[in-house]
């Protein structure tokens, strides 16, 4: 496969002909044109499919209800092309391993159970039966239960989600590191500790009746388009769109919607931010604290002269603990730290905070440009200390929206994949099924990926996703996961971590997609997803599956837990019969899902409601907390800053969802047919020396001795803040330190890697396109 590289700026509005243009070639480049129309023509519609892709809410509507990245995740899953056995007898484990990640998940769909044989270097068909035995016998031979990791991805249906924790605690172990550690980590703690629950607390529509919505790290153009629909219809109705991202991004700027045909064919746009600030990597909590300075210096000067501050106070006495303990850490905050940190002027802070004043309701809306730094969990509790001052809670219109990615991401934790989960949570699940769960935390990711290296793990299963590309510190990951004596993905398609073996045995075992019929004993099936917004939807596959040798995500969990543990005191296998059963246990045992099964034909969905909405907040104080915390001292406290001439932020490309990389475009950022390129400030590229074009090599400046180092990306001038530069994963995962991780959270800093860039002097070793 060849493509053209070039770099050449993009002119036209996100969205509109370029994004109609790049669906229809997804459908015809499918190979299954009829049946990719006919999906998306169901994706996102009652007695339909859930969209694979982001975790957006579905607003119920529109004619067409998918966006052009949602188009790609569904004919990149429904494609004809198949690897079979001929393909893995053709095509040695290594030499797969020398390929691109583009090309691996290129070749199309996984049909039949492998097993990598170490002498022939080949993936060799197993059948279902001997697959279940040999995990049972690797798990059977371990020394304790917590020698086995579960991973997970954000795109298991609740069903399958609920059933492999079910299996791990049965089992004996908290070990359920997942996707979360690795993005959303931070709200989720955040929130908690601010708010006593760790999701969002508004509902969709309640971006039509914002005055104001203020987003902070995130790309939605590219991450979750169908966010831009959202914003666009706020701001034709007078809302103010205020963006604070560290690159410009088009889809942050103009927005013509693809289903209006004039702003198709013409250059008709809507703006979407009304103004656009572009902090340093790690710099939005500097900026919100400069913001609430001002607010704070208004509203003394209103109680002064009027007696009434613009501050709700009666919100924060009745509602809230710790406003006077956070004041003073603002009153204690000078500006020139909040300027040097967040790289904004003071004008500019002042600006953006006399928006917020003069707004009675306002959303804040982030992602993981804010949740990847050491201080995230800080960053995620001064956004909220903004919403409190001015009871942004529990009114139409307002509130706190982090905006997760990957489709169920949420409904995963809500489910109970979570390696710190809560006593009542585990009381009501042995309660229920008669058993005393497991009471210590669990793995997370990273910590994961550090038991394997201690060889303190012996099984590893990954229920989706592909662990070797997405987790940070690549070599070590990759080193990591072939120390385990058994790894077992349960897959769609091909990917990198596939080609990372367990050093005994290694399984793929291929799993339905979401787009695809479900057909148990009982049936046809459904499953159910849950999205940003708490909406719980069913989902049910419309396409034909390959090959009757593909078995559901929900199929091959409870096969596995029937092999390993029996079925005396879990009938696994009549649950993969008939999903409906696991429902009725999941209504047994989580709040919020009583009468599961009768709520799931609730059109639109059902809404699981949301507690710090309703002003009740399971804190200690039994009320919102304010966070007092400092302002960090650096992004990098272990190094001095002469050591870190730029700090690096991994990004995706719009031709990419997670790991999975659709083509070699990023159109919006005038990128095409290449992934290796850096993102630069032209000012530091001249500073440097450099010229656009020039290919260098970017290392890692760390503490341990480790070198770091990837080769050969060419430069890009761009609208970046000086000393600040951004590039592509998983190709710039080996940057990324595995013990640098947000305090609190554990998630991987990948917005904030110190880095120094020169100039490559020898060719570097490239996978092929």
């Amino acid at each position: 496969m060849k493509f053209k590289r070039q770099i050449k700026p993009y002119r036209a509005a996100a969205g509109g002909w370029g994004s109609l243009e790049a669906t229809t070639r997804y459908v015809f480049e499918s190979k299954a044109v009829l049946k990719n129309m006919r999906n998306l023509l169901r994706m996102n519609k009652a007695r339909g499919f859930d969209c694979p892709g982001c975790a957006w809410g579905d607003d119920n509507k529109s004619t067409f209800s998918f966006c052009e990245n949602g188009a790609k995740a569904v004919t990149w899953e429904a494609t004809r092309r198949k690897v079979d056995n001929d393909f893995f007898a053709a095509h040695s484990v290594s030499r797969l391993y020398a390929e691109s990640d583009y090309f691996l998940e290129y070749q199309g769909r996984l049909t039949h159970p492998l097993s990598y044989n170490p002498e022939t270097d080949h993936y060799e068909p197993v059948s279902w039966e001997d697959a279940f035995a040999l995990i049972a016998k690797h798990i059977r031979q371990m020394d304790n239960p917590d020698q086995i990791e579960l991973y997970t991805s954000g795109r298991a249906s609740n069903e399958a989600s609920w059933l492999y924790q079910l299996f791990g605690r049965m089992l004996g172990t908290n070990n359920f590191p997942d996707c979360s550690n690795m993005c959303h980590e931070a709200s989720g703690t955040g929130l908690k500790r601010s708010i006593g629950v760790g999701k969002g607390t508004i509902r969709l529509d309640d971006f039509d009746s914002a005055d104001a919505i203020f987003v902070f790290g995130q790309n939605p153009g590219t991450n979750h388009p169908r966010m831009l629909h959202s914003l666009r219809h706020a701001a034709d109705h007078g809302a103010k769109i205020v963006t604070f991202n560290t690159l410009r991004e088009r889809g942050l700027e103009r927005f013509a919607d693809p289903q209006n045909p004039l702003e198709v064919v013409t250059p008709m746009a809507g703006n979407i931010s009304s103004s656009y600030y572009q902090p340093k990597l790690g710099g939005d909590m500097a900026a919100v604290r400069g913001m609430v300075k001002a607010l704070l210096e208004q509203h003394r000067q209103q109680l002064a002269s009027t007696g009434q501050g613009i501050f709700d106070t009666q919100f924060i006495a009745e509602y809230t603990v710790g406003a006077e303990a956070y004041l003073a850490a603002v009153d204690a905050t000078d500006w020139q730290k909040i300027i040097s940190q967040s790289g904004l002027s003071e004008p500019e802070i002042r600006q953006a905070a006399a928006i917020y004043q003069n707004s009675s309701r306002v959303i804040c809306s982030w992602a993981m440009g804010i949740t990847q730094h050491k201080h995230s969990v800080d960053t995620v509790r001064e956004i909220v200390n903004l919403q409190l001052l001015f009871g942004q809670l529990g009114k139409k219109g307002a509130g706190l929206c982090p905006v997760r990615g990957h489709s169920n991401v949420q409904g995963n934790r809500t489910m109970g994949i979570d390696e710190k989960p809560g006593r009542a949570f585990l009381d009501a699940l042995g309660s229920h099924f008669k058993f005393e769960p497991p009471r210590q935390a669990g793995h997370n990711t990273v910590e994961a990926i550090e038991a394997m290296l201690r060889d303190e793990v012996r099984v590893l299963v990954t229920l989706g996703g592909n662990l070797a590309a997405a987790a940070p510190d690549s070599p070590r990951t990759e080193e990591a996961i072939q120390r385990c004596g058994l790894t077992v993905h349960i897959s769609t398609k091909l990917n990198r971590t596939h080609l990372v073996p367990g050093f005994r045995n290694s399984l793929i075992l291929p799993t339905l997609g979401r787009t695809e019929r479900d057909i148990r004993g009982s049936g046809p099936q459904f499953i159910t997803v849950e999205d940003s917004f708490s909406m719980v939807h069913a989902s049910e596959g419309v396409g034909i599956p390959l090959a009757d040798t593909q078995r559901s995500e929900t199929a091959i969990v409870a096969g596995i837990a029937d092999a390993v543990l029996g079925s005396d005191s879990v009938n696994w296998l009549a649950m993969a019969d008939d999903y409906r059963q696991i429902r009725e246990h999941i209504a047994a045992t989580i709040p919020g899902f009583g009468d599961f099964n009768r709520k799931c034909d609730t059109p639109g969905g059902f809404y699981l409601g949301n507690a710090a909405a309703r002003l009740e907040f399971a804190t200690p104080s039994g009320k919102a907390e304010f966070n007092a915390s400092r302002l960090p001292d650096g992004l990098f406290p272990q190094l001095s800053m002469g050591e870190a001439p730029f700090v690096l932020q991994t990004l995706r490309s719009h031709d990419q969802y997670n790991t999975t990389i659709y083509g070699l475009d990023d159109r919006y950022r005038g990128v095409y047919g290449q992934r290796k390129v850096v993102f630069i400030n032209p000012q530091d590229m001249d500073e440097q020396g450099l010229a656009e074009g020039q290919q260098v090599d970017i290392e890692t400046l760390w503490n341990d001795g480790i070198t770091r180092q990837v080769q050969g990306f060419v430069l890009v001038p761009y609208n970046i803040p000086r000393g600040n530069l951004a590039a592509y994963y998983p190709e710039t995962n080996p940057l990324v330190p595995l013990s640098s991780f947000g305090d609190d959270s554990g998630t991987p800093t990948s917005k904030s890697v110190p880095v120094k860039i020169s100039l490559t002097t020898e060719p570097p070793s490239l996978r092929i396109a």
